[in-house]
């Protein structure tokens, strides 16, 4: 056998020599800032043309004397400047119909919010064709129109032929002939529409929760009120955040099931609240300039409870 003879230095393939290219500039801070704007503008102008120039109208009309008369023409719109504000705070109807409003929409919030985390939490502990059954009555009730379940639940409490009152033999009582319980019926009805999306939403963050931080909460001797209380709640406070955002804001400004179920806001105005106030200021005595003024105290309103809201969990440290 003949020895393995090695290949000469010069029969080597050449090693190519590195391309130097220019490298990629990089990206300027302006130009980056710019980006994401450039993804939300399609989002922004519709939200613009539905949103901004409607609430531009409302606070333009609200500085504008504008009622019938200006409406059909027989008359020059005018400039009245806070004239409206003034004539809207010196209304001691208004500041009942606000307390009242407030009043009624923070017992929705907290009753929306505990029915709705209390049934996620039940979601997780049944099995799975109760939890479908629980998931479409609830969807059943989150998808039905605001009148029609109002119409709905107005049958069911008539005092004439309603079953309820047959089932707890109140006899011929009338829910909606009081102030408080009308605004307890009303209430009712407002929970039952809006407790799904709370139970969807936070069975869904509830989901989310690894099994592992519950199981060792569990095997170290927790409740489930504790495991719910300084387990999960911190863990879906951003989810909790954003429910209880809306829900604010929806049961703020409630006016199908006021206006249906209490016939216009009750007898002499007792169950008004401000969305139907402002209708009737509005349409019933054509003071449009006025339900205008109506329509902006409760965007600053809403607002400002929004903000605050958001700097509260702020200063918790709260990413949102």
């Amino acid at each position: 056998m003949s020895p393995v003879t090695a290949e000469p230095e010069t029969a080597r393939a050449p090693v190519a020599a590195p391309v130097r290219g220019r490298r990629p500039r990089p990206r300027s801070p302006r130009r980056a800032g710019w980006t994401p704007w450039l993804y939300l503008a399609p989002a922004l102008a519709v939200l613009g043309a539905l949103l901004v120039y409607p609430i531009y109208q409302l606070g333009l009309i609200s500085f504008l004397e504008y009622t019938q008369a200006q409406v059909s023409g027989g008359e020059p719109t005018s400039f009245q400047g806070l004239a409206n504000y003034t004539a809207l705070f010196s209304d001691s109807q208004f500041w009942s119909v606000l307390f009242a409003t407030v009043v009624f929409a923070a017992a929705c919030v907290v009753t929306t919010l505990a029915v709705g985390c209390a049934l996620a939490v039940l979601l997780t502990r049944v099995r799975a064709l109760p939890r479908l059954a629980l998931m479409l009555a609830a969807l059943g009730a989150w998808a039905t129109p605001a009148i029609t379940g109002s119409t709905v639940w107005m049958f069911l409490f008539d005092p004439d032929f309603g079953p309820v009152n047959r089932v707890l033999g109140l006899g011929d009582h009338s829910w909606t002939y009081g102030r408080y319980s009308a605004f307890l019926l009303v209430l009712l009805e407002v929970v039952w529409c809006s407790f799904p999306f709370v139970m969807v939403t936070v069975y869904a963050g509830i989901r989310a929760i690894p099994g592992e931080v519950l199981e060792a909460a569990a095997l170290d001797g927790a409740s489930q009120w504790r495991i719910w209380r300084a387990v999960m709640v911190p863990m879906l406070r951003p989810i909790l955040t954003v429910v209880t955002i809306q829900s604010v804001i929806w049961d703020f400004k409630v006016f199908t099931q006021i206006y249906v179920m209490t016939n216009g806001g009750g007898i002499a105005g007792q169950n008004l609240v401000l969305n139907v106030y402002a209708y009737q200021k509005a349409f019933a005595s054509s003071q449009y300039s006025l339900g205008s003024a109506i329509g902006v105290v409760m965007l600053l309103i809403l607002l400002a409870a929004t903000l605050v809201y958001l700097r509260l969990l702020r200063r918790q440290g709260e990413e949102l």
